[in-house]
């Protein structure tokens, strides 16, 4: 499995990634060694709150990247003449904590402050791209492949490698979601539900966790959805019946025809939006957010609800 994740057993231990650094060992250790891999410098004092919150962050998403990028951290308080001397060439460090990326021996970015897990990640692999390489130490290969064997109907094994990931990352959204969809396809949709309820609060509102969410939710209508031809013919026998027509479209659900579904819940909402306390337009959304938000489904469903909406 952990070939699966990028060959985590041949990282370099965190002790080669992270390290101290001052005014003896900065020449050598971030700007010649920038030549070989980026190196993100993290300025920060004992005094300094947001930094108590950041370092560990950094710490956690170097480790993760597993060698693609490598840390550096300076007490400024401790290395005075350091900051000042970068300071005097350029590098804002009026305030910190500041994460300056070095590179070939230059600076390439920066910034200052605390920020949330998911840009910080984004810093990291932002640095990785521009040295060629990548800074979620495989584990966007890993979901790719996972999502593969979904698709080809190994829910099982793609199960295995997204709780691999989730063992790698504990906040990466697309595995809880991605996990989730193997128990839908599994058929143990509490065992689902479990899984995105145990997912950090932090990502719990994330889009992949949120589309998983709606797919649960069709689901479990799929389990008590009627018979497609009774309930068309309802229908045909009189369009005025909105609880039939409402039936039909989950029936259409069920059988994986998400475009009948939605045409039959737009002629719904054409005829009485406000039935059942919006019950047609509460059902497209979590039809479209089941689905990828450019699936021609949702592209032409979202228009046309619009123009309803608006006519």
């Amino acid at each position: 499995m952990m070939d699966i994740l990028g060959g985590a057993g041949a990282a370099a231990p965190a002790g080669d990634l992270i390290i101290d650094v001052n005014e003896q060992n900065f020449m050598t250790d971030v700007v010649d060694a920038s030549n070989e891999v980026p190196v993100i410098v993290d300025f920060w004092a004992p005094w300094c709150g947001p930094c108590k919150t950041l370092g560990p962050m950094l710490e956690a998403a170097v480790t993760r990247a597993k060698g693609a990028v490598k840390m550096a951290k300076i007490n400024v308080d401790e290395n005075q003449r350091l900051a000042s001397a970068l300071a005097q060439q350029g590098l804002p460090l009026q305030s910190i904590p500041t994460v300056v990326a070095f590179y070939q021996g230059r600076p390439i970015d920066m910034f200052q402050g605390a920020l949330p897990q998911s840009e910080i990640d984004a810093f990291l692999q932002r640095i990785a791209e521009a040295a060629g390489g990548t800074a979620d130490g495989g584990l966007g290969e890993a979901l790719e492949a996972a999502e593969q064997m979904l698709e080809e109907g190994a829910a099982e094994d793609a199960a295995q490698i997204f709780s691999a990931v989730i063992g790698e990352d504990d906040k990466n959204p697309l595995a809880y979601a991605g996990l989730a969809r193997c128990y839908i396809a599994l058929g143990d949709l509490d065992q689902a539900e479990a899984v995105l309820n145990g997912a950090p609060a932090e990502i719990a509102s994330a889009a992949p966790i949120e589309a998983a969410h709606a797919q649960i939710a069709l689901a479990r209508q799929a389990q008590n959805a009627g018979p497609v031809a009774e309930l068309r013919a309802a229908v045909e026998a009189d369009p005025s019946n909105l609880q039939a027509r409402f039936d039909l479209a989950q029936a259409l659900h069920a059988t994986g025809d998400a475009e009948g579904a939605v045409n039959e819940l737009l002629e719904l909402f054409r005829r009485d939006r406000e039935w059942n306390e919006g019950a047609a337009k509460t059902q497209l959304f979590t039809i479209f957010e089941a689905l990828k938000a450019n699936d021609p489904v949702v592209l032409n469903g979202r228009r046309k609800l619009s123009s309803l909406i608006f006519a």
